[in-house]
């Protein structure tokens, strides 16, 4: 029996227990290659997503929905109030142009008093930001909180004993009532922005001037913006109260409406209130969108 014969066991255990021989490389899969006998395969890198521009801050919803919702209320307003009984005492405060009267001394009375509140209280928060006067914070926001405190009907009456009546009163009164939310927004915003970042700041050369407008405003943008939103809501509501103190606006016929009960006078009224807030408010949104730095937006 030779040592080849398939009868030898010896031979048979070493032909059993020899390894497989590994094939080529030109017979494997793409990607798999031998290591010690074994075959591996070279995980594929999944492909980069294409990238993406910055994603749109005005979508179509943010832009039709809250202006059509108004338009319809408006519309249905209109129907309603042009098919119910006027007597002749409702239908002397509705007609002779009385209402767009009322409408436009409303927006009048908000956007002075508004512009008076940007003017004091942003300049003011930013002073009492400084080194020198912010030992003064406490004490100006205390005096704030006492004007908000106070009822608006209040104020203006103790607004009224000492400038007397008139739409400049009402404006005081309404500037007074608005002025803390921009105010304390912007000292807040201002406060929480990280010193290390104006460290930097000086420390490339930029001087106090350009760390605050380049550096400072725009990062406490957002939360100043939303004091303004705040502040123009107030003033709108706080404008209906300018009746009692001879300032006129949309407060004449929901005062009229109660006096005389008059309900349709009273509904319009009302509802062009609160029409004009909200439309303020979708409109500061808006700003409030379209000035915070790209770098600040959440998602």
């Amino acid at each position: 029996m030779t040592p080849h014969s398939p009868l030898n066991p010896e031979s048979s255990r070493r032909t059993r227990s020899a390894p497989p021989v590994p094939s080529s490389d030109k017979d494997r899969p793409p990607g798999e290659h031998d290591v010690k006998g074994h075959a591996f395969r070279d995980e594929e890198e999944e492909p980069a997503p294409p990238p993406t521009g910055p994603p749109r801050r005005f979508t179509w919803r943010k832009l039709v929905v809250m202006p059509v919702v108004l338009a319809l209320v408006l519309v249905i307003t209109y129907l309603w109030i042009t098919n119910v009984h006027l007597d002749s005492i409702a239908r002397n405060s509705l007609t002779g142009g009385n209402v767009q009267l009322r409408w436009w001394q409303h927006v009048r009375l908000t956007a002075i008093s508004t512009f008076w509140v940007l003017i004091i209280a942003i300049p003011l928060g930013i002073a009492l930001t400084r080194r020198g006067l912010s030992k003064g914070a406490p004490v100006v926001t205390a005096v704030a909180n006492i004007g908000q405190a106070t009822p608006a009907i209040g104020l203006l009456a103790l607004l009224v004993i000492w400038l007397g009546i008139g739409p400049s009163t009402a404006i005081i009164g309404m500037v007074i009532y608005a002025v803390l939310p921009v105010f304390s927004n912007t000292v807040a915003g201002l406060k929480a922005i990280e010193p290390t970042l104006v460290e930097a700041s000086r420390g490339i050369g930029m001087s106090a001037t350009g760390t605050l407008t380049k550096v400072e405003l725009p990062l406490a943008v957002p939360l100043i913006l939303a004091g303004v939103r705040t502040a123009l809501v107030l003033n709108v509501g706080t404008a209906t109260l300018a009746t009692f103190v001879g300032g006129g606006g949309l407060g004449d016929l929901i005062t009229s409406g109660i006096q005389t009960q008059r309900m349709p006078v009273l509904v319009l009224g009302s509802v062009l209130t609160v029409v004009l807030a909200l439309l303020v408010d979708w409109l500061a949104s808006l700003v409030e969108v379209a000035l915070t730095p790209r770098g600040l937006e959440v998602g």
